[in-house]
């Protein structure tokens, strides 16, 4: 149990500032493709409330190394697909998120895990979830639908949850946050964002703790500092053990996430990226 949650921990660095390879049954997706086109054929649907996304767009590819104490255990990465998705009128972003264990770590931890999110080009928010996850012995499967015009989740076998306007997934989340204006922000301050995870609603929350440049696989980068607030006990020592650098740009994609957890340490670096929107914030 113990292991599990370490794999899970390193996961979450990306995924809560980001992300993580199977493929769902295509059976299964034309299924679900269906059902989100019959939601945006819906007679007398309320209009969303457009989002100014300057931050991201299609073909953009992030590539990730990530550490176990000093073991290099994983590689992940997260790509914008250049394609968009229509369902009804909508375009969406398709986005994919996989990390893949390497090295020593695969042998005694194998790790395949593959998330999917379609995102409203417009709105910002999530239309389909697909979350496959190999870990060790620990699988997981989750197929999420979200009905942004009645504010509710289907998570399938005839489960529905209410959610807030504008809720994100894991991975949608970590895009829409990228749109936050920080131009103004103050040590201290807090940002939040309404998620679904796991069948549960779930308040992301974020402190921001100032400026810092670091040295990085990409070059020296100009960063903003955060420091999601997490769940202290089970993984973590203490609520704030989690640090995020972001880029200090228009961008605001992470250089570095790191974490102390009850048992060593966790790190992801930048080790690469493809179609920026904007220059990134690098320090000659």
């Amino acid at each position: 149990m113990k292991t599990r949650y370490k794999i899970t921990t390193i996961t979450s660095v990306v995924t809560g500032a980001l992300c993580v390879i199977l493929v769902s049954a295509a059976g299964e997706k034309n299924e679900i493709y269906s059902t989100v086109q019959q939601i945006q054929e819906t007679k007398n649907i309320k209009d969303l409330t457009p989002k100014t996304n300057e931050a991201f767009k299609a073909g953009e590819v992030l590539t990730y190394r990530l550490h176990y104490g000093a073991i290099e255990a994983a590689v992940a990465t997260l790509e914008v697909k250049p394609d968009l998705v229509k369902f009804g009128n909508r375009e969406c972003y398709h986005i994919v998120g996989t990390g893949i264990s390497k090295g020593s770590f695969d042998w005694f931890f194998k790790v395949r895990d593959k998330y999917e999110t379609h995102i409203d080009k417009t709105a910002l928010v999530p239309w389909i979830f697909n979350r496959n996850c190999m870990e060790g012995g620990y699988a997981i499967h989750q197929n999420y639908i979200f009905n942004h015009y009645s504010n509710k989740v289907d998570v399938g076998g005839g489960e529905t949850f209410p959610i807030s306007a504008g809720t994100q997934d894991m991975i949608s989340a970590f895009y829409s946050a990228r749109n936050v204006d920080f131009s103004n922000a103050k040590e201290g301050d807090l940002f939040s964002l309404n998620c679904f995870i796991d069948k549960e609603n779930w308040p992301l929350k974020i402190k921001y703790v100032g400026k810092e440049t670091i040295k990085s696989d990409v070059g020296k980068i100009r960063c903003l500092k955060f420091r999601p607030i997490v769940q202290k006990g089970r993984v973590f020592k203490k609520e704030e053990d989690m640090t995020i650098y972001i880029s200090d740009d228009k961008n605001h994609i992470p250089i570095r996430g790191q974490a102390k957890i009850l048992i060593g340490s966790v790190k992801m670096d930048l080790t690469g990226y493809k179609n920026l929107t904007n220059t990134l914030a690098k320090v000659d």
